[in-house]
């Protein structure tokens, strides 16, 4: 006859909350003489993110806040490799080759212009690296016309993203700022055109602004630099920053000159992680053609067995993004770009039209031509709605615009492919009742300064 053996039973199951990490602090700023389980880390971290926003209800950012099951397997599957090492991830190299000539014929660039390109960060590591390009041959055609040293300067509008004022400041160039105005939130080419001279390395325009999603006058400006070529001899490019409108505009208007089919279109950037619909952080910067990268800029490096040339602010980083990005062109193509552009932009014109409906707020400006809706109130005190919003999970900020329109105070929805017409809805319905909410405080407020009193109230 055969005996069973006695299995012991446990008394007690050992649970991840009944630790003892559950109940004694856990060093903050100090790294703790003992650690903890795997369990125990994981939970402690996972439930205080809880604390963050919710991803799906952040209509602040355009960085990208969802994606496929399948492009997070493959994120996970690459996040180990490092990028800048192609002598033992060469496959990596080749795919981002692929996505960089992906883009450059998105932006029509010409095979005869020997177009180049990098993966980046994002838009703010590209904009530096293609800013620096542009300040180097600038300094190149000084010392070939035999002219001494001078700053060099940089145009653009109040429009621009901060990363151009750091590029500034930290590369030593002057930053010469068209300011904006009420009803003009945009770069005014004639203004450019007084601020520009020999010592001009680049005008910068925004496909798709920060403050208002707006389109800088791209061809306007070309047009005009064609005009000081001719008539003063300086050939002066423009760089075009369309991090968030560069996967958007050649979906949704492809006829619309903006690219490198405009002569003095020298170099773009794009972030794969806004519209390009890739987590963070994942950036693309485009010359159009090769001889606008000195190859002074370019280092060549002996690493791991293998001669690499690298042209970054950086040196390792990890591959996973720019696989995800390549994914996603193979994924959705340019019809599935297309669909994703045109359900983004109909459903913020959707949003646009409710608003107005309210009769008490005011679009910023008619024309939404990107998913992207800005709006204000003379009668509410737009930093109250947007924390009142927050109670219900809803993350839309406020804020004011730039000198010379810094007394408009609007609010920002970026409508991305995971917001929904049904969504729309149900943020009309959390706004109107913010809005009662607020009246009952007697939130309604005719200036800007009592507006702020009472949102420091209602937070």
């Amino acid at each position: 006859m055969l005996s069973k053996k006695r299995v012991p039973v446990r008394k007690h199951i050992s649970a991840t909350y009944a630790t003892r990490a559950f109940v004694r602090p856990i060093p903050r700023y100090e790294v703790p003489e003992e650690g903890v389980g795997p369990d125990v880390a994981y939970q402690l971290i996972h439930d205080e993110m809880n604390l963050d926003g919710n991803p799906a209800l952040n209509l602040a950012s355009f960085v990208t806040t969802w994606m496929e099951p399948q492009a997070e397997k493959l994120i996970v599957e690459t996040m180990n490799k490092n990028l800048v090492d192609q002598e033992e991830y060469p496959q990596t190299g080749v795919i981002q080759a692929r996505v960089v000539n992906m883009l450059a014929r998105l932006f029509h660039a010409r095979e005869e212009h020997q177009f180049v390109g990098t993966a980046t960060i994002g838009s703010s590591e590209a904009i530096m690296l293609g800013l620096l390009a542009h300040k180097w041959s600038w300094r190149k055609r000084r010392e070939r016309d035999g002219k001494g040293p001078s700053r060099p300067n940089l145009v653009v509008g109040a429009d621009v993203h901060v990363v151009w004022e750091k590029f500034a400041r930290y590369f030593d160039v002057e930053l010469r700022i068209i300011p904006m105005e009420k009803g003009r939130y945009t770069l005014e080419v004639e203004k450019v055109r007084g601020a520009i001279d020999e010592n001009t390395i680049c005008v910068g325009a925004v496909l798709g602004t920060t403050f208002t999603g707006q389109l800088d006058p791209v061809e306007e400006l070309n047009d005009m630099l064609l005009e000081v070529k001719a008539e003063m001899g300086l050939d002066i490019p423009l760089h075009v920053d369309a991090a968030s409108g560069g996967f958007l505009v050649p979906f949704l208007y492809p006829e619309f000159p903006w690219d490198f089919r405009l002569e003095q279109v020298r170099s773009i950037n794009v972030s794969g992680h806004k519209y390009g619909l890739v987590y963070p952080g994942v950036g693309w910067l485009i010359f159009k053609d090769k001889r606008y990268l000195p190859e002074d800029l370019i280092f060549y490096v002996n690493y791991l067995g293998s001669q690499e040339a690298t042209y970054t602010l950086n040196f390792s980083r990890g591959s996973a993004m720019v696989i995800a990005q390549y994914y996603n062109l193979l994924r959705l193509g340019k019809r599935g770009y297309e669909a994703m552009a045109k359900n983004c932009l109909a459903n913020a014109r959707y949003l646009a039209e409710r608003l107005e409906g309210m009769g008490i707020f005011h679009l910023t400006h008619r024309d939404v031509v990107l998913p992207v809706v800005t709006f204000f109130s003379e009668a509410v005190d737009v930093y109250g709605l947007s924390c009142t919003l927050r109670g219900r999970g809803w993350i839309v900020p406020a804020y004011n615009l730039p000198k010379n329109a810094e007394d408009v105070n609007i609010m920002r929805v970026v409508v991305k492919e995971n917001f929904s017409r049904d969504m729309v809805d149900m943020l009309v319905s959390h706004i109107e009742e913010a809005l009662a909410k607020m009246k009952g405080g007697k939130a309604f407020t005719e200036g800007t300064k009592a507006g702020n009193q009472i949102h420091t109230k209602i937070c």
